[in-house]
């Protein structure tokens, strides 16, 4: 089975989701108005990858963890959103739980 790479998909959701236009994501990341549109698109379409800084601020833009780009389906995504809304108290409590849940 061919590995498809999760990051153009997670990209083109979280900016959906946010309901930021291609060129407006990329200006508001730092990169020149003139190119920002065709460079987001290129990553959405997966002809390029951005660097880590460069995903770092899409991340903190869209407002999503930077690992939510790296989800190979739909659960972990949604997982990772979740996860990173909640209180440190909450988090704890929940990995507590699943820690648990792992040796039983």
């Amino acid at each position: 089975m061919d590995f498809i790479n999760p990051l153009p998909i997670r990209l083109k959701e979280a900016r959906a989701r946010a309901n930021i236009s291609q060129r407006d994501l990329g200006v508001r990341i730092g990169l020149e108005p003139g190119s920002a549109s065709g460079r987001m698109n290129h990553y959405e379409k997966g002809r390029h990858t951005p660097d880590l800084q460069t995903l770092k601020r899409i991340a903190e833009e869209l407002g999503v963890p930077l690992n939510y780009f790296f989800c190979e389906n739909d659960e972990m995504a949604k997982f990772v959103i979740l996860f990173e809304k909640l209180p440190q108290k909450e988090k704890e409590a929940l990995l507590t739980a699943l820690e648990t849940k792992q040796r039983t």
